[in-house]
């Protein structure tokens, strides 16, 4: 083809070459601005990511610092620990220092039976009164379900002489700590020991016949086949005295509580003992107790049987036995002996407490107060006293 003939073709396809032009820019500019919005992407990304990490570096700086923070009171907290360590060590060799070490709870044998020819003299003589309380149970007033703590069997009081507000629980019938809660409210409000100071007797007690009183805490603990009465001062946590109570081949003095051998009680007389032995296994004994010296002062032997009680209390120097069944009913009162010879036992009144869950483990009356706390299978119960005069019985 010749060059004019080229020439004359130029015209015809211009236009199809500007057109293929066109498109191609085009898609190079379609190309171009996906290119762009990628890396607009990308920045966008790089840039979260970036405020990210620095926030996550200055989230890690902040818990470095708290850490820190923390170590350092930590730190000045087991400095002060050591400090207050220090100081209750150098009190406790102090109070050690100030109070006498415990007695031997071990008795000679030869004052033991001094003791028990002592006793025996004066008993079953008339007992001459101490104050002129001559008040007997008239019936149960009221009765008040406190809560359900513990063991089926245990023990809860007050202090039976002292103002103070503590309540001392004995959970079961064989332990060596006590439980103390410091005012009624935190023993019902709140459950199980949460609130309660813990004391760690020097030897474990046995059965429930333990009695709060005058600030200290009479106790029985068992030593084989004898039995010790353990005076423990609750202020400075010291066993004050001890004393084998002179009494010969002792049996449970209740036949529905048969890991009780002694039940101590207190009324406005004072401190009194009861128990029983197999020299007449059939009735139970009273004893009254000094206790300063833990000494018995007079013994005697009494009508009321062991067979199906369950707790006795002394009310006014006369003794009131609880009985029930062996299948439970019932709790009453059904005996009563006065040792100022004051009330007969048949001319005394049959005092019946509300039918509850089982059988008491313990009775223990309070003479301030004039009611009796008692721990009901589990549950624990007050029951205020109805009084009235012997004479008018």
């Amino acid at each position: 083809m010749g060059p004019w003939r080229c020439l004359l073709l130029l015209p015809l396809l211009a236009p199809a070459l500007r057109a293929q032009q066109q498109q191609f820019m085009e898609y190079v500019e379609r190309r171009l601005t996906l290119l762009e919005e990628r890396i607009s992407q990308w920045h966008d990304q790089s840039s979260r990511y970036s405020t990210e990490l620095r926030d996550f570096k200055n989230q890690v700086l902040g818990m470095l610092e708290a850490a820190e923070k923390e170590r350092e009171a930590m730190r000045a907290e087991a400095e002060s620990a050591a400090v207050r360590v220090d100081r209750l060590e150098r009190e406790v060799d102090y109070l050690e220092t100030q109070n006498p070490a415990p007695p031997c709870v071990e008795v000679d044998e030869t004052l033991m039976d001094k003791q028990v020819a002592t006793a025996k003299q004066r008993k079953n003589e008339k007992y001459t009164k101490l104050t002129d309380c001559s008040d007997t149970i008239a019936s149960v007033r009221a009765m008040k379900i406190l809560k359900r703590f513990g063991s089926a069997s245990g023990l809860w009081t007050k202090d039976a002489a002292g103002s103070s507000e503590k309540i001392y629980v004995f959970d079961g019938t064989a332990n060596d700590t006590v439980y103390v809660f410091p005012r009624m409210r935190e023993f019902t409000l709140f459950s199980a020991t949460r609130k309660a100071a813990r004391i760690k007797l020097p030897y474990p007690w046995v059965g429930t016949g333990h009695l709060v009183y005058d600030g200290h805490l009479y106790y029985i603990r068992q030593q084989g086949p004898s039995f010790q009465v353990i005076k423990f001062n609750l202020a400075n946590k010291t066993v004050v005295d001890s004393s084998v109570f002179p009494a010969e081949e002792q049996i449970p003095v209740f036949g529905l509580s048969p890991s009780t051998f002694i039940e101590v009680s207190a009324d406005e007389e004072g401190l009194w003992a009861i128990y029983a032995t197999k020299e007449d296994e059939k009735n139970m004994c009273l004893a009254k107790l000094d206790p300063g010296s833990l000494d018995i002062e007079q013994m005697w032997d009494t009508p009321c049987p062991r067979e199906n009680a369950e707790g006795a209390f002394v009310v006014c120097g006369a003794l009131h036995v609880v009985y029930n069944t062996r299948l439970p009913s019932r709790a009453r009162v059904q005996c009563v002996f006065d040792v100022s010879g004051t009330l007969a036992p048949e001319d005394a009144s049959l005092v019946y407490f509300p039918k509850r869950y089982g059988s008491h483990s313990s009775l223990k009356y309070s003479p301030r107060e004039r009611q009796i706390y008692a721990w009901d299978d589990g549950y624990q119960i007050i029951y205020r006293m109805e009084m009235k005069k012997k004479l008018e019985v």
